[in-house]
């Protein structure tokens, strides 16, 4: 049913007079019309019922629609920016291409609409909403429920999604960087190359979830549920991966199966390990075998590395202040830059690693460990075999080097006491 703009303002009008318990006033039933491309910018249709309307590139700027009824309505290309869509129900609703910018979507309802015909046999035919493409950025959605919403490739820059129910929506293609999913319920839904660099998604539920090819650069994953999710082909630098207490989540133990399978195969199955700025503070991989893994600048403060193989992995520029290593095998690693402050290394093996050419043969050149620039301050020593390691311009200020094996190591212009040195020239042979 079509309108004019007059028979609209006249029902406007009177849903105000409704709202405010006025005289004559009506609530405003504007179901299944054609309010196609009007302008009802700041207008108040609070609580109003308009399902199954159709209001394709309407203009509700600014406009009040908190708790209105828009169940199956058609919302495509509409401009909803800075509207206040409050408790609204928006089941099965399209918006596709709509702008939303900084509207209010608080515990609005956009899940999948059943719509049932006059045939009592015929079954309910489920709508599901559909907001792909659609401009959300620095919107309120926190605790709205959008559980199989298609938002494929919307932009929700800045957007809050707190306790949002996402479950099984696609967000495949979605531009969410810097939002906040915390706590969001994101099981089963659909992220593949998707954009979620320096979100916050700590304690968000991701089981299930598809991410593929998904950019999750500085994001806080911190006590975020990831079982039965590969995030092999994910980008987590500078990630927050870390769990509770010690325990590794699910998502680590699969990057570290899959970097188990890429050595026992030399690189010709599974994944190599890319940690690369990831936050992995106080986690445990002891007894793990890491060889060969990227954590160049990751944060592995308090973490527990006993026993742990480390052999040519790459810990430039790590954090490992206060890391337990002892007993580990760090031999060929390249620690240059690192910062192992109270770091405990005790009885770690740090020795050069012997080349072999691509038919496993020795090619009589070694590999040393390399600890160029690294800060070693008040580091346990003790026992550590350090032969040939490149040690120039350490600091090893506050270092207990009791029985460290250092000969032949390169410590020019490293920082050592006539005491540290004396006790390295008594080492046992």
């Amino acid at each position: 049913m079509t309108m004019s703009p007059n028979e609209i303002l006249a029902i406007i009008s009177g849903h105000e007079r409704w709202l405010q318990r006025g005289g004559g006033g009506q609530r405003a039933n504007l179901q299944g019309c054609n309010l196609s491309e009007f302008n009802l910018t700041q207008a108040n249709l609070r609580s109003a019922k308009l399902s199954g309307a159709y209001m394709a590139r309407i203009i509700l700027v600014g406009a009040d629609l908190s708790q209105a009824d828009m169940f199956c309505a058609n919302l495509d290309g509409a401009d909803l920016s800075r509207a206040l869509l409050i408790r609204s129900d928006l089941r099965g609703a399209f918006m596709r291409g709509a702008n939303l910018g900084g509207a209010n979507l608080k515990e609005a309802d956009l899940r999948g609409g059943a719509l049932i015909s006059g045939n009592p046999a015929a079954p309910a035919t489920i709508v599901r909403s559909n907001m792909g493409q659609s401009d959300l950025d620095e919107a309120e959605i926190d605790g709205a429920n959008l559980s199989g919403t298609d938002l494929s490739h919307s932009s929700m820059v800045g957007a809050t999604l707190e306790k949002t129910l996402l479950c099984g929506a696609n967000l495949s293609g979605v531009n969410l960087e810097g939002a906040n999913l915390t706590g969001a319920d994101l099981s089963g839904a659909n992220l593949s190359d998707a954009r979620i660099i320096g979100a916050n998604l700590a304690g968000a539920n991701l089981s299930g979830a598809l991410i593929q090819r998904t950019q999750l650069q500085n994001t806080d994953l911190h006590g975020a549920i990831l079982e039965n999710v590969d995030l092999s082909t994910a980008d987590l630098a500078g990630a927050n991966l870390s769990g509770h207490g010690r325990r590794l989540s699910r998502s680590m133990r699969d990057i570290l199966a899959e970097h188990a399978i890429w050595i026992r195969e030399q690189g010709r199955g599974g994944a190599r390990a890319q940690l690369a700025r990831a936050d992995l503070s106080n986690i445990d991989v002891s007894d793990v075998s890491l060889a060969g893994a990227d954590l160049r600048q990751a944060i592995l403060a308090g973490a527990v590395m006993r026993r742990t193989n480390l052999v040519m992995s790459d810990l430039s520029g790590a954090n490992l202040q206060g890391a337990d290593l002892r007993d580990a095998e760090l031999d060929g690693i390249n620690l240059q830059g690192a910062d192992m402050t109270d770091a405990r290394i005790a009885g770690a093996s740090m020795m050069p690693v012997e080349i072999k050419d691509h038919r496993g043969q020795p090619t009589g050149r070694l590999w040393p460990a390399n600890l160029a620039g690294a800060i070693l301050k008040n580091v346990d020593l003790t026992g550590t075999k350090l032969e040939g390691a490149n040690l120039k311009g350490a600091d090893f200020e506050g270092a207990r080097t009791t029985r460290a094996h250092l000969r032949d190591a390169d410590i020019d212009g490293a920082k050592l006491t006539d005491q540290q040195l004396k006790q390295l020239a008594s080492r046992p042979e």
